[in-house]
């Protein structure tokens, strides 16, 4: 199955990842891991199940890329650290990914000046067509998608807000784009390469 819904635990959520980053880097035990994330609430969450599902999303998230990208998460300077957790949501959710890259890029090509709600409910239709085991999501379900998949290029920089959904030039941090190279990220790439 290609396409899963467990983008709506949340958006960017670069400050969170650059905590998450920091116990990657530091080569934890899974029971020091849960221990900071539970007991000492370094993700500073108002409860131990948000902080357990914030920290397997981020941390799915973060694991295949590595400790370079960890890094760059973690100690990488406002744009290079949302881009790097950008590129780490593009690899995790290819639902995000190929909106960016079918439904964004397109909008960049044909000059278009913002998103939509209809283009989400529109490509999510199409998804369905490339994945055929896609769960059939519930209106609510689609929702936070289309939330949470927008709430993302918001913070990210490819739109001016969540309501307005105006497209916005966007030049991803060389850094990221470096790591992504060395390591033959093109999928990742190619989405975060949209915008002229």
């Amino acid at each position: 199955m290609r396409y899963r819904a467990d983008i709506t635990a949340g958006a960017l959520k670069v400050p969170e990842s650059r905590v998450v980053a920091d116990l990657l880097l530091r080569k934890l035990t899974d029971e020091q891991f849960r221990q900071a994330v539970v007991a000492n609430n370094v993700l500073q969450t108002r409860n131990p199940a948000t902080a357990r599902r914030l920290a397997r999303l981020i941390r799915s998230r973060l694991e295949p890329m590595g400790p370079d990208l960890w890094k760059l998460v973690r100690d990488g300077a406002g744009d290079v650290a949302t881009h790097a957790v950008l590129a780490a949501a593009i690899k995790h959710s290819p639902l995000l990914g190929d909106f960016l890259e079918l439904v964004v890029g397109e909008q960049y090509r044909l000059f278009g000046a913002s998103l939509s709600a209809a283009m989400f409910g529109d490509y999510l239709e199409g998804c369905r067509e490339r994945d055929p085991d896609m769960p059939l999501w519930n209106e609510s379900t689609r929702r936070r998608l289309r939330s949470s998949i927008f709430q993302t290029l918001a913070q990210a920089g490819y739109l001016n807000n969540t309501r307005q959904l105006q497209l916005r030039p966007v030049h991803i941090a060389e850094r990221v784009l470096h790591y992504l190279r060395a390591h033959g990220e093109e999928y990742v790439l190619r989405c975060l390469q949209v915008s002229p």
